[in-house]
């Protein structure tokens, strides 16, 4: 697999390092291995079909309350640069979330 650009300049993990393998891992069956790869990219994988139809329009009622959380940008502009830090932090569990290798 390619290797990060910004890590192998920067030495830090971005919050996509480890989404190919994972998604070659998970291609393949290997659940575990792909979550180790990028967890918080496995965790919203199933969430971003769903964020699609919901912006189509197809906007089940027993959804609202979730949907409503993961279609505010102000959720992502949090979380997304809170898990690129707690990634790259080098004692446990934090270092857990950071890609093999």
């Amino acid at each position: 697999m390619p290797p990060c650009a910004f890590h192998a300049l920067t030495g830090f993990w971005c919050p996509g390092c480890g989404m190919t393998r994972a998604l070659h891992a998970l291609i393949h069956g290997d659940v575990l291995l792909a979550f180790h790869m990028n967890p918080l990219g496995m965790l919203m994988l199933p969430a971003l079909p769903a964020m699609l139809f919901w912006s189509w329009g197809w906007q089940p009622r027993v959804l609202q309350p979730v949907m409503r959380w993961l279609m505010d940008p102000r959720v992502w502009l949090a979380v997304i640069p809170a898990y690129w830090l707690l990634r790259n932090l080098p004692w446990a569990p934090f270092s857990w979330m950071a890609p093999p290798g």
